[in-house]
């Protein structure tokens, strides 16, 4: 049987999701626990990876075992004996093809900042005390839903096929001292959202304008964009899926 497992974490103290020698990671951590619970090896595929120090509201993996426990004992196992920072949300029953990163309609990250020093956001959101043009921002991000290679946010050494994404969704939002960057995709780039921040953020600084902007999304040239946000403002944050994978 297949499961799509939805978890959440605080990536802080992990060197990204995927598995890596020498260095503790999300996905390591899921595998043992499930493999604990269901006295069997399992091995979950996660919908993306997420980059060290890169946080998950919803991250959803996939796994198959031949265990008698029933879904919602497996969850309430896990949460047993997972660390306080990763949480089992939910469990759903899918097809025996179904895959977490494959099947994927969209995806969603959520970048936060604070503008103003406060110790209960440190390491959750990025510390941006600068003013921004919040209209120009937007401006901005508007462009990105009319363009289709995004080369120029993109790791300067990754193995992709293409650089092609279909943006559906790019908005910043305000509230209070905090600013909210939403933005969703059916896929996206390694580092492609940090450095749409970090060159959004000039373009409210006014260090790069509309134009500008245009220029280096048409230039392909990572080099010309500006530098990723960091890690503790993202979460990868909904995944859609549709509706016909589900046997639940």
């Amino acid at each position: 049987m297949r499961y799509f497992l939805y978890i959440s974490y605080l990536g802080t103290k992990y060197h990204g999701w995927q598995i890596q020698d020498n260095a503790i990671t999300v996905q390591e951590v899921v595998n043992k626990s499930l493999s604990t619970i269901l006295r069997e090896e399992i091995m979950v595929m996660g919908s993306g990876r997420t980059d060290t120090g890169v946080h998950a509201t919803m991250q959803v993996v996939h796994f198959d075992t031949n265990s008698s426990l029933e879904p919602d004992q497996i969850v309430y196992k896990l949460n047993g004996l997972l660390p306080p920072d990763i949480s089992a949300n939910s469990i759903r029953k899918v097809t025996s093809e179904a895959n977490t990163r494959f099947d994927a309609l969209s995806r969603q990250y959520h970048y936060k900042i604070h503008q103003k020093k406060n110790p209960f956001l440190k390491g959750f959101s990025y510390q941006f005390p600068k003013t921004v043009d919040l209209d120009l921002m937007n401006e901005a991000a508007a462009l990105l839903l009319k363009w289709e290679d995004f080369e120029c946010f993109s790791r300067v050494k990754t193995e992709v096929n293409n650089f092609n994404c279909d943006i559906v969704e790019a908005v910043w939002q305000k509230g209070n001292d905090q600013l909210l960057f939403c933005v969703r995709a059916n896929r996206f780039l390694r580092g492609m959202v940090r450095a749409m921040v970090g060159t959004l953020l000039d373009v409210g600084e006014h260090k790069i304008s509309i134009s500008d902007f245009q220029s280096i999304l048409e230039s392909r040239d990572r080099k010309k964009a500006s530098r990723s946000a960091p890690a503790e403002g993202l979460y990868l944050n909904d995944i859609v899926y549709p509706d016909h994978i589900f046997t639940d």
